[in-house]
């Protein structure tokens, strides 16, 4: 796509920032995106409706209080992560580590590694998912991390260097059916945001209850190419660094591969919104995850 004046406006903002803030740090620059982004909560109001919404249909036992105190979290958490994506690259592959406490649950990734194959990551819009792939490099695994084509190709372009000099190989959605077969046999780990699906392959399955069209990708490739299936995710904590959890996903294979793949789909989703409850403040309540439901859906389970 050749970038309209509107796209040039976008990115010369986006580089501004960069380096305005960028010489602060990433923990300094990254409040400073909190309190950005909350002014998105109030008083702008952008998507509030819906964060609202899908907050109370989840979490109908919380009082209003605390549910407006988790939107507020979401916008504060999503300005972090922007400014983190932007400026992680500056730390170098090496540093990346040090936004790390510790790491739980490791041993499920010398597992997978010894079965000699690539592996399959599933992540959500959860925590820092842009931190996962960089610390897998930074301790010698190969990436591969699936993108979505943005609408601005100049910022598409930005974030992929980013992406780049962590050591992280972009695959984009339209290419991996393609590219991703050829890199699970070379042993990369290959990672897929498991929780928006656009209008590639999808089933519906069941999120917090409501049928939600979720991507079948991750599931195809694991069950295709006998690759094992790992969620991971990078949760803030209350001191500025993060955890990575890391937990095996069960991919059993009967011989119906329509079946299985919907099967597995559903166990990997019940991990998502397992995490999603435990960290709800760090989650992109924003997407519209229970649009395009089935005709059949009954009126009570319908969207938010």
């Amino acid at each position: 796509m050749k970038p309209t004046w509107k796209h040039w406006m976008e990115y010369a903002l986006l580089r501004i920032v960069a380096a305005v803030l960028g010489p602060l740090g990433i923990h300094r620059a990254g409040a400073i995106g909190a309190r950005i982004a909350r002014l998105g909560y109030w008083p702008l109001g952008i998507r509030r409706g819906v964060v609202t919404r899908h907050l109370a249909a989840c979490f109908p036992e919380r009082s209003e209080a605390e549910r407006a105190d988790l939107a507020r979290q979401t916008y504060e958490h999503l300005g972090r992560v922007g400014m983190e994506t932007m400026l992680m690259s500056r730390l170098g592959r090496d540093s990346v580590g040090d936004l790390l406490e510790r790491v739980d649950g490791w041993d499920a990734v010398e597992r997978a590694r010894a079965r000699g194959k690539g592996i399959v990551l599933v992540a959500a819009h959860l925590g820092n998912w842009e931190l996962l792939g960089a610390f897998l490099v930074h301790v010698g695994i190969p990436v591969a991390a699936v993108a979505k084509r943005q609408i601005n190709p100049l910022s598409d372009a930005f974030v992929n260097r980013t992406r780049r000099r962590l050591g992280i190989e972009v695959v984009y959605d339209d290419e991996a059916v393609r590219k991703l077969p050829r890199m699970l046999r070379d042993g990369y780990a290959l990672g897929l945001l498991s929780d928006q699906a656009g209008l590639g392959a999808a089933t519906h399955v069941p999120f917090f209850g409501r049928p939600a069209r979720t991507p079948r990708g991750a599931s195809v490739f694991s069950l295709r190419f006998n690759a094992p299936m790992l969620y991971v995710l990078a949760a803030r904590q209350p001191s500025g660094k993060f955890v990575l959890h890391i937990e095996e996903v069960e991919v059993t294979s009967t011989g119906d591969l329509e079946s299985d793949v919907e099967a597995t789909t559903v166990r990997f989703t019940a991990v998502i919104e397992k995490w999603v409850r435990r960290y709800p403040g760090q989650y992109l309540w924003a997407h519209r995850r229970w649009k395009r439901q089935p005709e059949n859906t009954p009126p009570e389970l319908r969207e938010p």
